[in-house]
């Protein structure tokens, strides 16, 4: 979604940037030795730039008019913002996987970082970190040959960034009520062990601390990323078994990349060339809010679903509305979970008794 999000704003740049284009065309020419018409050329400017906004929102590229110079500047600006939407589109399509398949270096990272925490308390000898180093997770962590593997693969082992990491584990780290806590325990049991390691991660690495601010700064989409690094941390932490004798598990970001990644890349390309009668389903089922006025946010997410409602016939019409409805809810403005669902059932029902909606396979044949 932020792509789409960010690309949105490429394009309301290169409009901006079309307009300026419009305005120098009709700029004074300060080394003409000709006697400029201002009045002119202000009147000539006022009218191009009412041509190409008239123009523009009729969605047409092309203008014609009886003034060659107006003409002229207007064909310009389009072509000019053609080619940078273009040129903008291809290289958040470029990128867009290439920013999903980072999440898996981000989880690598997070687990990685667990155990440099663990080397420095190792190294540490003012104090004793004997309950940390003898959780049963940290060992795992720390002995686990794949995930030093890919660690160095990935350029996701922290070596370049020692002391910083070594005052994350001075200044936030041991400075935590729960690890201290825990280092006093006898004997942590192995569910103390589990939610200790557990708490680390959801707390100290994701919470609000310094090292998720360093996150934040140097991932572009960390809103979106952490929810799911933290979902394959968990997933890594509950599916270990410290009584199996098998080594720590590493997930992978899908089961079927090469299918997810289809869909990812089909979503967008759909979502950024929609139809003018798939946005016209937008309009006129936002009663009163005019599409431009919308939160940006709230249409792009119904943008995106109308994008995969009439794209994948194998989703369920109802799984894909509740998933654009847990989008607003996390990401847009507090009223937008409320209004999304409304539009979607309205949009999904015109888009099934059109026919755009055609869902195939064993419990979708109604389209539920």
């Amino acid at each position: 979604m932020q792509s789409l999000f960010a690309l949105q704003q490429c394009k309301e740049a290169s409009y901006e940037l079309s307009l300026e284009n419009i305005a120098e065309a009709f700029a004074p020419d300060l080394n003409s030795m000709e006697v400029q018409d201002k009045a002119l050329l202000t009147q000539q400017k006022k009218e191009a730039v009412k041509t190409f906004e008239e123009a523009f929102a009729a969605a047409e590229t092309k203008v014609n008019h009886e003034d060659a110079r107006i003409k002229k500047a207007v064909n310009t600006a389009f072509q000019f913002y053609g080619v940078q939407v273009k040129k903008d589109t291809d290289f958040f399509r470029k990128n867009l996987i290439a920013e999903v398949e980072k999440i898996y270096d981000h989880y690598i990272g997070a687990l990685s970082l667990i155990v440099v925490f663990a080397d420095l308390a190792e190294a540490d000898k003012k104090v004793s970190h004997k309950n940390f180093l003898a959780n049963s997770w940290i060992k795992a962590l720390r002995s686990s040959e794949l995930l030093k593997k890919e660690a160095l693969k990935l350029d996701r082992h922290w070596q370049n960034k020692t002391d910083q990491v070594r005052l994350w584990f001075r200044d936030v780290v041991r400075q935590d009520n729960e690890y201290l806590d825990y280092l006093d325990r006898k004997s942590p049991s192995v569910e103390d062990q589990r939610k200790f390691i557990s708490h680390i991660f959801k707390k100290v690495v994701f919470g609000k601390t310094v090292i998720n601010d360093f996150y934040e700064e140097e991932v572009l989409r960390w809103t979106e990323d952490k929810e799911i690094v933290k979902a394959l941390v968990e997933k890594t932490i509950k599916s270990y078994d410290p009584e199996s004798g098998q080594p720590i598990a590493l997930h992978t970001l899908s089961l079927n990349w090469d299918e997810d990644k289809d869909f990812i890349e089909t979503l967008f390309n759909t979502a950024t060339d929609l139809s003018d009668k798939h946005k016209e389903l937008i309009a006129n089922n936002t009663r009163n809010w005019e599409v431009e006025r919308l939160p940006l946010t709230d249409r792009i997410i119904l943008e995106m679903a109308i994008s995969e409602l009439i794209s994948f016939p194998n989703i369920p019409v109802k799984v894909t509305i509740n998933e654009y409805i847990e989008l607003a809810k996390n990401y847009s403005t507090p009223k937008s979970r409320q209004f999304i669902n409304g539009i979607l059932d309205v949009i999904a029902k015109e888009l099934k008794d059109s026919g755009d909606i055609k869902k195939s396979g064993r419990g979708l044949i109604d389209n539920k």
